[in-house]
């Protein structure tokens, strides 16, 4: 009996001692899996630039009369490497949340499909597009309002895309169609993770907090923390984000404080704890 206990010792320690190892091998490698997704990202990103000469806008605002903040650098950066409804980018988005054009008509993607292709020789939108630039089936991609459902997604236009980072920890349910046979919804579930926040540089400026604007997933990162009900660091109220500058400041450039990536954009991965500027955010830049 002595021996068998001594035996059931020795294994429950060496169980101690494995059960961290895996742990921190598996984050290890959900880092790397994250990592890998940034470079498939910034490859777009790249094949982007190339075909209309800049990276896509990150700032917040939707260019719709009466909704400044529903449309952040994560939506945008979706639209871009996607399209506003996952079938390409049109060349002429005015990077608008509802998908019109800058006069609020059918001009890009027409989400009302009330563009006539016949009678006026006018082309189908899909014929004017590009891209995707990132493989969809690939991509974790979700709309808004199936990312925080049962939460409404607040300002932020729900029928807008975001690609979500690797670190899968909720599970999401979408309507796939209409059983023909019971007219019930038919549905599909994937696991998703947290939106990949996006921050375009601007090249034109020489302070950090100006080349970089962190409110330009504010409104994104404030109903995240709302639905999760756990404080958000990068959500602080206006004038409390010194800690982001510090975080994305490039401790090689001395003279004065100086962005990572300040010629081009920086993502940012919440995480495997889902929560915005803590110290296991994984970026696309430095360390």
């Amino acid at each position: 009996m002595v021996e068998l206990l001594v035996v059931l010792g020795i294994i429950a320690l060496l169980i101690g001692l494995l059960l961290p190892a895996l742990s921190s091998v598996k984050n290890i490698a959900r880092e790397t899996k994250q990592k890998a997704q940034f470079t498939a990202i910034e490859l777009a990103l790249i094949t982007f630039k190339n075909d209309y000469g800049d990276y896509p806008p990150s700032d917040r605002s939707s260019h719709v009369t009466g909704a400044a903040n529903d449309y952040s650098g994560a939506q945008k950066l979706a639209e871009a490497l996607l399209g506003w409804d996952l079938l390409g980018f049109h060349p002429k988005s005015a990077w608008r949340a509802d998908g019109l054009d800058t006069a609020g008509g059918p001009g890009t993607y027409d989400p009302p499909k009330t563009r006539d292709t016949n009678a006026n020789n006018v082309p189908d939108t899909l014929d004017e597009r590009k891209g995707p630039y990132l493989e969809l089936a690939t991509t974790s991609a979700f709309k808004l309002v199936d990312l925080f459902r049962p939460f409404s997604t607040g300002p932020l236009a729900p029928d807008t895309y975001v690609i979500c980072d690797v670190f899968t920890a909720k599970r999401i349910t979408m309507l796939k169609g209409i059983n023909p046979l019971t007219n019930q919804p038919l549905t599909v579930t994937e696991k998703a993770g947290s939106p990949v926040l996006y921050y375009k540089a601007n090249t034109a400026s020489k302070t950090i907090n100006t080349i970089y604007d962190v409110l330009d997933n504010n409104t994104l990162v404030l109903e995240k923390q709302r639905i999760d009900n756990r404080e958000h660091p990068l959500a602080r109220p206006a004038g409390q984000y010194q800690f982001f500058y510090d975080f994305i400041r490039d401790p090689k450039i001395t003279a004065r404080p100086w962005p990572h990536r300040a010629d081009s954009y920086i993502l940012i991965s919440a995480g495997a704890d889902g929560l915005y500027g803590t110290s296991d955010d994984i970026c696309n830049f430095g360390y």
